[in-house]
């Protein structure tokens, strides 16, 4: 029977259940799972994506933000420890790209499983630290932010209301992102995938390169005019090539 509603971890919005692969999907600071609904609308039904949904916001609001990456790692592994029946890869854009990094490490040394392919979207790489204290913000620095990366709908940054109950969730979000440290030695077998702004405020040129010292597998990086959202613009490409790298992962059994 097919599941849209795994737990309160995942949400299957075109569950695939004969697809011969799967695609983790995990949102940026403050995101929720619906961000990746055009992407499982638009793999559906070769892949079978799983959208994550951090606690904290929509129907996970009444549960407390979490504000350690290893403590967010360690739980989302957890949860996936049922989806590992067939290949599966992770993207991640932002902080996701960076949870997808330390789910995959956590995957390979406690399970013995090493995704086909990490994508990482619109974030430096893991050793590439910069001090940045969003979360030490009030409220209006926090939005200030969001509206700074266009990450946010307008619509909801105009409903007072409506913000206030996601602050803390974005706040615990930016806490976890920022305090979050790798060493350059952190690596991972997955091949990684890098997308990137060449104009993001966030991820030089440098920075996004600097993935390949993270993993042992392939390597490979596409820049695309634009932002710390980038994808929004380029949402047929980013479909295509993520498609077409999945579909070899599948061959390759």
């Amino acid at each position: 029977m097919e599941k849209l509603y795994t737990g309160r971890w995942v949400r299957r919005y075109h569950p695939s259940d004969e697809s011969p692969i799967r695609l983790v999907c995990l949102p940026h600071a403050g995101g929720s799972a619906p961000f990746y609904f055009p992407m499982s609308q638009s793999l559906a039904p070769a892949v079978d994506v799983l959208s994550v949904q951090y606690p904290g916001r929509q129907d996970r609001r009444d549960e407390p933000g979490i504000t350690d990456i290893g403590v967010y790692a360690d739980r989302l592994t957890a949860e996936l420890v049922p989806w590992l029946d067939r290949p599966l890869a992770l993207f991640g854009h932002s902080m996701g790209a960076v949870l997808a990094f330390e789910v995959t490490r956590r995957l390979e040394r406690d399970h013995g499983v090493s995704p086909v392919r990490i994508f990482a979207s619109g974030r430096r790489s893991p050793s590439s630290f910069r001090h940045e204290t969003v979360h030490l913000r009030d409220d209006d620095g926090i939005v200030a932010e969001m509206r700074a990366l266009s990450g946010t709908d307008s619509r909801i940054l105009g409903d007072e209301e409506i913000l206030r109950m996601v602050l803390p969730a974005i706040r615990s979000d930016y806490t976890a992102i920022e305090n979050y440290r790798a060493a350059l030695e952190d690596t991972v077998l997955a091949p990684v995938t890098v997308l990137t702004g060449d104009a993001d405020p966030r991820t030089s040129r440098e920075e996004a390169d600097a993935w390949e010292r993270h993993t042992t597998g392939g390597f490979g990086i596409h820049r695309f005019p634009g932002g710390h959202f980038f994808l929004a613009s380029h949402q047929e490409r980013i479909m295509k090539l993520v498609s077409e790298e999945l579909a070899a992962a599948a061959r390759r059994g």
